[in-house]
């Protein structure tokens, strides 16, 4: 499934807890809609170890994303100037067909989207639910 088959769950109220559960969301989005999406699209006749190697390769591919967006690599410099990639999470509430800006945050000012990784891949998105399935109720 990708993300638009979930629904998002309401954030937590305590600053840290929200800032960590926003983190998470961002870990959900690219765990269904860059891994999901590669692994969907493998060759449903490759064998077991083919289809190993190439999971493999999709996995290490998003974790390299993963140090991208924590400022790990991703950076072209020379003396005078440096160009860098920034990812951001926005929590965006939307009433009355407006949107208000509840938080951002930049994900290399977090705890870690590599660190993130790891629970993530063995489906572990935090302690605060992130989102259920569309036809599932919370």
């Amino acid at each position: 499934m990708s993300s638009h088959e979930y629904r998002l769950t309401a954030p937590p109220q305590q600053p840290r807890q929200r800032e960590l559960w926003l983190q998470h969301a961002a870990g959900f989005i690219l765990f269904e809609d860059v891994r999901r999406y590669a692994r969907d699209r493998l060759d449903p006749s490759l064998d077991t170890a083919t289809k190993a190697a190439a999971e493999r390769a999709i996995d290490d591919t998003l974790y390299g994303l993963m140090m991208v967006i924590d400022g790990v690599t991703g950076a072209l410099r020379n003396p005078q100037n440096q160009v860098e990639l920034r990812v951001t999470a926005r929590l965006v509430r939307r009433a009355d067909g407006r949107e208000e800006l509840v938080e951002e945050l930049d994900l290399a000012d977090g705890d870690g989207m590599c660190m993130g990784y790891h629970g993530w891949i063995a489906g572990d998105f935090g302690k605060d639910l992130v989102a259920v399935p569309l036809h599932q109720d919370s």
